[in-house]
């Protein structure tokens, strides 16, 4: 059990290392709101893993995989919500601004913005849901509560690297000038643009 639990972590650790879409908007907000926006990210990111971690256990997982037409909706919502707020970035970047809950608003991005964005950028992205349910099985020595144990394990490893990600680009943050900060605001943006489009047209 102690052999496999280390395995599942360093797998886990592997994986949630690797840049994707959910430290690119961590990141963005980080920049764009500070660190606590930056930390309501990743706890908004960690949420949607343990709802896809219960939906994973609950055979939810299952049904959806099953119905292409319902996968395809869902991976190209999320999508099309990636691309928004990369659009979004990058018009704040070029007017100047340090953030924007819409496109025409100079609204600072505040906590509870950076937890709903975290939030439905990982529901958005039915990818986790295959991904759950093909990890924890395979490092659970039985059903049920194994399975829940090492969703919210990889949750929480997620939210506490993320939020140092957070932490550590707020801080950097604060010692860029203002053509370097909208900079990457732009650059964060167009990442975002483009893992929204390759989201929308890889395969499973």
């Amino acid at each position: 059990m102690a052999h496999a639990l280390l395995a599942f972590v360093v797998v886990s650790a592997v994986v949630i290392c690797t840049p994707g879409q959910d430290t690119a908007l961590t990141i963005r907000n980080a920049l764009t709101g500070g660190r606590r926006t930056g930390v309501a990210t990743a706890g908004g990111v960690a949420l949607g893993q343990a709802v896809w971690t219960v939906a994973s256990c609950a055979g939810v997982v299952a049904l959806l995989t099953a119905s292409e037409p319902v996968f395809r909706a869902l991976k190209l919502a999320g999508a099309v919500y990636l691309v928004y707020l990369g659009i979004a970035s990058i018009a704040a970047a070029r007017r100047g601004h340090r953030g924007e809950r819409t496109f025409r608003s100079a609204t600072p991005l505040t906590a509870s913005d950076g937890l709903r964005q975290g939030l439905l950028s990982n529901l958005g992205n039915p990818k986790m849901a295959v991904f759950f349910a093909s990890l924890l099985p395979q490092f659970a020595s039985s059903g049920g509560a194994d399975l829940l144990a090492l969703g919210f394990l990889f949750c929480a490893l997620t939210f506490a690297w993320l939020s140092l990600y957070a932490v550590t680009v707020a801080r950097v943050g604060h010692l860029l000038t203002g053509n370097a900060r909208r900079a990457l605001d732009a650059l964060t943006g167009l990442v975002l643009v483009a893992l929204g489009l390759r989201l929308a047209t890889e395969r499973r």
